[in-house]
């Protein structure tokens, strides 16, 4: 079981959206693939691939390429079981250029909460240092921490 469960109300779908965000931002694949049915199908970008294990190893290569990882998702809207979430991230590359991605996800779950498909359409747009949002330490965004759309994005 992975609390919130669905059906999803605006909050237990809110709840959710966090979660999901406090795990990505952790950067530990095997931990956030735990939240994802074993058979869990993704597509990311052009990448398309299914089950725990896939997406375990996609996390891995990702954040090995994407230094200084700093996440902010949003909820967009819900269903019974299903949640659109609107989200950015910075990040840096090996040769120090700055991006922050803009993208969308749908994502499907199960009667336990785990999330069984997965659909984000990702776009990267290079940022200068000082065009930079996201400056919490690497981890949890703190609650104080303006959201999307308190931040204009």
């Amino acid at each position: 079981m992975r609390p919130p469960l669905p059906p999803f109300t605006t909050e237990t779908a809110s709840q959710k959206v966090r979660a999901a965000e406090d795990g990505w931002n952790s950067r530990d694949p095997a931990r956030v693939a735990l939240a994802y049915t074993e058979d869990s199908i993704w597509r990311n970008r052009s990448e398309f691939f299914k089950g725990r294990t896939a997406i375990e190893a996609f996390l891995t290569r990702k954040w090995t390429r994407e230094h200084e990882y700093r996440l902010i998702k949003e909820l967009w809207a819900h269903t019974d079981n299903r949640i659109a979430v609107r989200f950015a991230y910075e990040f840096r590359n090996d040769a120090g250029d700055w991006f922050r991605a803009y993208g969308n996800e749908n994502w499907e779950f199960d009667r336990s909460g785990l999330m069984r498909r997965r659909i984000a359409s990702i776009n990267d747009l290079p940022i200068r240092d000082d065009e930079r949002l996201f400056h919490w330490p690497q981890g949890r965004r703190p609650d104080d921490h303006p959201g999307l759309s308190k931040l204009g994005l």
